[in-house]
């Protein structure tokens, strides 16, 4: 199990273990994390379940793929340096204590 928290735009945080192998879109959807929606089902065509990776959590997330790279482009909030879809993130040790803003 890892730990994952959810910040909301207006500062709430929503924390929760996750096993390891489960994405975080997953993870998200059975938190019920408002605007997490994962319409695609994690197969990348429809960017519900973007998150920006918070970076003062000391956590490395990666650079996006491809394929993601293209669909974080279509954000409706707007793409960010630090933008991920949340179904290409697997939870891992390397993931423990990932913080990712949720956006509105």
């Amino acid at each position: 199990m890892i730990n994952v928290c959810w910040v909301y735009p207006d500062g709430t945080e929503h924390n929760a273990s996750v096993a390891e192998g489960v994405n975080l879109m997953e993870a998200a959807i059975a938190n019920d994390i408002e605007s997490i929606y994962g319409e695609c089902g994690g197969s990348m065509a429809c960017a519900t379940c973007h998150v920006e990776v918070d970076e003062t959590s000391g956590v490395a997330a990666g650079q996006p793929f491809a394929m993601e790279n293209e669909m974080l482009d279509m954000v409706e909030s707007g793409r960010t340096p630090t933008s991920r879809l949340s179904c290409q993130l697997v939870a891992s040790q390397e993931l423990d204590g990932i913080r990712m803003k949720v956006t509105w």
